[in-house]
């Protein structure tokens, strides 16, 4: 069944995460993706090499479902490469500095001149305006900055998240604002710029704590794994491994008093509340620790489950691929890639439509696969095409 964003054209001048994650779920929903790459092939293709050709397992996985075409903006005729691409595009993403876009002429002015309904999606570390603007940065940089890190881990030294989720949820909030602005062209004909940024989104996603601290003033330390707000819930040692136990409000609470065997915490006056429970974390984990020391992960996480209690086991990532639910709801998936003996694993299509379903449709592209015939869609000629290749701008 075609997707439902099948007919969309997408240009991916993205690299790393934010842009190309981006361009890769409107094209897991049926969109036409074509990725820009350099002529030896982008920086991020080979992080963490995984095959003997050097792509790494993260472009593997985002870069699924595009064609690929090489260009060296600057060369003789990469302009009008670029020209033709936009003319017939619908969505163009590009998280690169933006004094590099404007040097590509892939800024949304010198687009719109090309396209006037173009939508520009552009990731980038800071946005287009305000002092840090021209500041160049990663996930790590938006982790620090939007006070993420100051209240991750232990009380020694700041930490980072090991999953760059400022990157994953700027492509994220890009691929909604893309989907937006399709619905606002559909209404009214008009394309936008759509702005998206790491440290918009480490701002909105630590709004909790920001709000906590503006309108109460409680300054918050790192508190390991336990939560702020709610308790228990932190990380257990049981008999063969750990489990992470969260619970949160009073009827959860309560059942949890029962199945522990400590019904006289329910009329605690220390503990009537979640934040007030939080607070006496250590009171509760004096009940907690021992519980979990005495039972296997399997049987804590049963018993804490017939008590509806959420609860799972801390994974290695060799466990993750034999996990049960992850191989039954098929959230990984080999996908063939030329050159590699055994197919690699990436993640499945995340988003599931009862109706109209995306899906890994394409491998994704090795270096300048598709190149000739894109340049041929647009309208090049075999001479032009060679031309083009002298010029090194393909």
């Amino acid at each position: 069944m075609p997707g439902p964003l099948e007919g969309i054209r997408v240009i991916d001048f993205g690299r790393f995460i934010a842009g190309p994650y981006c361009a890769m779920l409107l094209g897991d929903m049926g969109a036409e993706v074509i990725r820009v790459d350099r002529r030896s092939g982008s920086e991020d293709r080979y992080i963490g090499p995984i095959c003997e050709s050097g792509e790494g397992g993260m472009f593997l996985s985002i870069n699924r479902n595009k064609r690929g075409l090489t260009l060296s903006p600057g060369k003789p005729g990469a302009d009008e490469v670029i020209r033709r691409l936009v003319s017939g595009a619908d969505i163009v993403v590009a998280n690169l500095p933006l004094q590099v876009l404007r040097k590509m002429k892939v800024d949304y002015e010198s687009l719109c001149e090309v396209k006037p309904d173009i939508i520009l999606v552009m990731p980038s570390t800071f946005g287009p305006d305000g002092p840090y603007s021209e500041r160049h940065g990663f996930d790590t940089i938006a982790q620090a900055m939007s006070g993420a890190m100051s209240l991750t881990g232990f009380a020694d030294r700041p930490t980072r998240a090991l999953v760059p989720f400022e990157d994953y949820g700027t492509a994220l909030h890009g691929a909604f604002g893309a989907m937006a602005a399709l619905y606002h062209r559909r209404n009214t004909g008009e394309g936008q710029f759509v702005d998206v940024s790491l440290l918009a989104t480490g701002v909105t996603f630590m709004q909790p704590f920001l709000a906590e601290l503006a309108s109460t003033g409680r300054t918050r330390k790192q508190w390991g794994n336990r939560a702020f707000w709610s308790a228990p819930s932190d990380c257990y040692r049981t008999k063969d491994g750990w489990l992470v136990v969260a619970v949160a409000g009073g009827p959860m609470f309560r059942r949890w008093a029962r199945l522990v065997g400590r019904e006289d915490l329910i009329d605690d006056r220390d503990l009537q509340t979640d934040i007030a429970r939080a607070d006496s974390s250590d009171k509760i984990d004096e009940v907690m620790v021992p519980w979990c020391a005495e039972r296997s992960n399997a049987q804590a996480v049963e018993e804490l489950r017939q008590a509806r209690i959420p609860a799972g086991p801390v994974l290695e990532p060799a466990e993750v691929l034999e996990d049960p639910h992850v191989q039954a709801r098929a959230l990984l998936k080999k996908v063939p890639f030329a050159g590699m003996s055994e197919d690699p694993l990436i993640a499945n299509t995340p988003v599931r439509l009862s109706k109209s379903p995306g899906g890994i449709r394409s491998s994704p592209p090795r270096v300048g696969e598709h190149t000739d015939e894109i340049l041929e869609e647009l309208g090049f000629s075999p001479e032009e095409v060679a031309e083009l290749k002298r010029a090194e701008a393909v």
